[in-house]
């Protein structure tokens, strides 16, 4: 798995990176471990036992691995795998039509689900910040457009799950009707 990007950027030139927030640090192990049980097949208790003691806050193979909020970390990655069956159509609905979700590469697939769990499960969490802290995952897996795509899809989720919060669901651009030709009254005489 590839390194974080950091919360903040830095004001300084060549100052030492800021550090990941916690929080940043549970959502980037999340996408590693479902990334790892889709391929592998493992479990949930087995991916969360292995992150918390072998990957997060932890240097492997020359990457370091930012510290987590275990409890957070806990709660997203056993939240996205109960409610995937709620998530994956949720997505399916906002991702363009003929691409579904199972056409989607396996970290993106990871990277919109966790989105979404955040999203539709994890109210606390205001709905920008939590597009936002995935839009800064998928830069940490991506450098073409899949950080857009991302922003787009969990932008669609948020309008459909959160309303209020994002303003709702954006309707499609109204074409103009044509005007009928006002009809002119004939003057009146005498005017």
């Amino acid at each position: 798995m590839t390194d974080a990007k950091p919360d903040v950027q830095d004001s300084e030139a060549g100052a030492k990176p800021a550090r990941v927030s916690p929080r940043s640090g549970a959502r980037l192990a999340v996408v590693q471990a479902l990334y790892d049980m889709d391929i592998s097949g493992k479990g949930v208790l087995d991916a969360l036992a292995e992150f918390e003691a072998h990957w997060i806050g932890r240097e492997v193979d020359g990457i370091e691995h930012p510290p987590a909020e275990t409890a957070f970390f806990r709660d997203l990655l056993r939240g996205t795998v109960e409610e995937q069956r709620a998530i994956d159509p949720q997505l399916d609905r906002a991702l363009t039509q003929g691409w579904p979700l199972r056409r989607i590469e396996a970290v993106l697939r990871a990277i919109l689900r966790a989105g979404a769990y955040e999203l539709m499960f994890r109210t606390d969490v205001p709905a920008r910040a939590a597009i936002s802290e995935y839009v800064d995952v998928a830069h940490s897996f991506y450098s073409a457009d899949e950080p857009g795509l991302v922003n787009a899809v969990l932008d669609r989720v948020a309008r459909q799950v959160r309303p209020d919060e994002v303003g709702g669901q954006k309707s499609a651009p109204q074409k103009p009707t044509p005007q009928k030709p006002a009809t002119q009254k004939p003057a009146a005489k005498g005017a």
